[in-house]
């Protein structure tokens, strides 16, 4: 199976960022809340980390 591309990670990430902040605002309690802003946070830095990763790699090719 081939791996994914920087943009379709992105996406992934971006859409679980979005899933998760759901979750937290439909949680049931406390704890459950913070789970899911955490698992947020969490998608939202890959996603930017990513971003960066997608800048490196244009640069790359630009430079080729």
């Amino acid at each position: 199976m081939a791996e994914p591309d920087t943009e379709e990670l992105r996406l992934r990430q971006a859409v679980n960022a979005e899933r998760e902040r759901a979750r937290a605002d439909a949680a049931l309690d406390a704890p459950e809340e913070r789970r899911h802003a955490r698992r947020a946070a969490k998608a939202d830095y890959l996603k930017r980390k990513l971003d960066e990763r997608a800048e490196s790699e244009e640069r790359v090719e630009g430079d080729a």
